[in-house]
């Protein structure tokens, strides 16, 4: 497992508060080395991202949100009810709620992990709402590489490395949600089980409409 005890890495100072240590905690507990390792780089990117662009926020709450994105996909924390990006923001906001941290903040790391996986309005609200997307995009999808020095994604790589990191979160990600298709409908995660289950058939928003109970 990676060692979770330093301080800084890449300039960026990990948060180390007992609510941050509990999060990082729960998370090495709960999920994979990989999930692991991957959420720890959405915060590092995030906040690297978040120096560039001059935003000001809260490096605790974009901690908690980064750390607790991909839970949805953890056996602990996985429904079949939902999509799995609201598995992970419930409990994040029980978990912040727990610690005394309730309302609006609450509110705004529930929104960050929500809309994770939706393209383009997270980046249009709150820093950290905004600062989860931009490390979740630099580290699956390579949006925003060129953002962050060679330096810095060395360091963060060095820290949290990622082996063969592009088929093993594609496998995580069908894993995940290979038993809920229905969630899928309307985002992204509906081309992972397009590409690794055989027989998924998308849902068509265009047959939604001309399906419903409406007469014209």
């Amino acid at each position: 497992m990676t060692n979770v005890t330093t301080a800084t890495i890449a300039g960026v100072r990990i948060p180390a508060s007992a609510l941050a240590r509990e999060a990082t905690e729960l998370v090495r507990d709960t999920a994979s080395p990989l999930l692991f390792d991957h959420s720890r780089r959405v915060f590092l990117f995030g906040a690297l991202r978040g120096a560039e662009q001059g935003l000001a926020f809260d490096p605790e709450l974009l901690y908690v949100g980064a750390m607790f994105h991909d839970l949805g996909l953890t056996e602990r924390f996985a429904r079949t009810d939902q999509r799995f990006e609201i598995d992970g923001a419930d409990e994040a906001r029980r978990f912040l709620e727990s610690h005394g941290i309730a309302g609006e903040p609450a509110q705004r790391v529930w929104t960050a992990i929500a809309l994770h996986t939706t393209p383009e309005i997270p980046l249009h609200m709150a820093p950290e709402i905004a600062l989860v997307t931009r490390g979740v995009e630099l580290d699956v999808l390579g949006i925003g590489y060129h953002a962050v020095t060679e330096e810095q994604r060395a360091a963060v790589v060095a820290a949290h490395p990622r082996p063969d990191f592009k088929n093993r979160i594609l496998a995580a990600f069908t894993d995940g949600i290979r038993n809920r298709p229905d969630t899928t409908f309307g985002n992204v995660k509906a081309d992972v089980l397009a590409h690794f289950v055989p027989g998924f058939e998308r849902g068509d928003f265009v047959e939604v409409i001309l399906g419903s109970d409406w007469a014209e």
